[in-house]
């Protein structure tokens, strides 16, 4: 429960429930037509407007959900009634809801995905407003030629959905509480994650932008720790793990003090196949942080012993004594550009 609070109280917001209501489609008019010297003019009576759709909309200006924060009731227009001379009502006013990119739309109650927003200015109809109904001009036959009735509008439509957001970076930063997630991203890019020498310091996914050579750059993204038995939920897992889902590569980081360092890269790597298999198919690399630790002959030993165990590559590095760091980028820069 503490966390949900610590989440709202943020500026980052990834997690928002809204009701959603589309507008009433407009009656059509029953309407006979009357004019001077015109004395049978029959049925002019014109079609009802539509009721407003609510509209998502993808926005690569947005990076969270925090404008819907205080915002959870989205009403749609009313159509207008039909009017005489065949007059159409106006349509009612529709409703947009703009959202980050990578954004995942799902029904509450069921707690199906309906729809996911990847692309910028993106627009799904998420609730359709009602139709307007037919004037008595639609109605109008040899045999009934002052049809004295119309079609009501189709009622409107209302939704309770969730809206969840998935980071979309190139590279995602997965690891243990206090590995040295948030301290390389405060030193490779200009972020200023919160850190702290104690677990579970970020408890918000953080962004930042690596500069690389001749201006080109790649976005990086620190997800809070996992620990074991993040898939079922333990230790906020779940609310943590969908963010890795959209990066293009996953840098796993370990201390270097760590007793077993190909354990813990197990004890990873299980518990994002648990969560979603699909995972396993991103690219991998591996930082052991903290190595500033180490002294040469140590690193050489770790290493010999390290090639026999670890099926990806892995780097040193110290973000502190900022040692590694050029390779890290160039490893990451080629992977994402092959």
């Amino acid at each position: 429960m503490s966390f949900n609070r610590k989440i709202v109280s943020s500026n980052f917001v990834d997690y928002v429930k809204v009701q959603l209501e589309s507008g009433n489609g407009g009656k059509g008019s029953v309407h006979l037509h009357r004019e001077k010297f015109i004395t049978k003019g029959g049925p002019d009576g014109g079609d009802g407007g539509r009721g407003g759709h609510i509209i998502v909309r993808g926005c690569d200006h947005q990076w969270t959900l925090h404008h819907l924060k205080f915002k959870r009731h989205f009403r749609a227009g009313h159509g207008e009634h039909g009017s005489k001379s065949r007059s159409t009502g106006a349509d009612g006013l529709d409703v947009y809801i703009d959202v980050p990119l990578g954004s995942v739309v799902r029904n509450t109650d069921t707690n199906e995905i309906l729809f996911e927003i990847t692309k910028n200015n993106e627009e799904v109809i998420l609730c359709e407003g009602g139709k307007g109904g037919l004037g008595n001009w639609h109605f109008r036959s040899s045999t009934n030629q002052t049809p004295r009735y119309a079609q009501p509008g189709l009622p409107m439509e209302e939704k309770y959905v969730t809206i969840e957001l998935k980071i979309l970076a190139d590279v995602g930063l997965v690891g243990f509480p206090n590995a040295g997630k948030s301290t390389l991203l405060s030193v490779v890019t200009a972020a200023k994650p919160k850190i702290a020498d104690y677990e579970f310091t970020t408890l918000k996914p953080n962004l930042g932008i690596v500069e690389y050579r001749d201006y080109q750059s790649f976005v990086m993204a620190d997800i809070p720790g996992i620990i074991e038995g993040a898939a079922e939920g333990k230790g906020l897992g779940h609310y943590f793990l969908r963010h890795i889902e959209r990066n293009s590569i996953l840098l796993f980081l370990i201390p270097a003090d760590t007793d077993d360092i190909k354990k813990q890269y197990d004890i990873l790597l299980d518990e994002l196949r648990r969560y979603n298999p699909e995972m396993l198919d991103k690219e991998r690399l591996i930082a052991i942080s903290k190595s500033d630790m180490l002294d040469d002959e140590l690193k050489a030993e770790m290493t010999i012993l390290l090639d026999g165990e670890l099926p990806v590559d892995f780097i040193f590095i110290s973000s502190v004594a900022q040692s590694g760091l050029v390779q890290l980028k160039d490893s990451l820069w080629n992977m994402l550009n092959p």
